[in-house]
């Protein structure tokens, strides 16, 4: 399968922090956290953070 162009540095961090702003942004917003809205930030955690670390890792 072919790859496509790694991430920088400063792309990965800009990804990072705004996946860290839409976290806080839920969190603060939501009425009451509960089991579904756990979820849901622990597979958006693993769709950011994987390509991320395997960007860095790679180079």
């Amino acid at each position: 399968m072919r790859r496509g162009k790694r991430l920088s540095k400063t792309q990965s961090v800009c990804i990072i922090l705004l996946w860290l702003a839409l976290c806080y942004w839920i969190l603060t917003g939501t009425e009451r956290i509960d089991g579904p809205l756990i979820l849901m930030l622990v597979l958006s955690a693993a769709l950011v953070f994987i390509p991320v670390l395997k960007s860095l890792k790679g180079k």
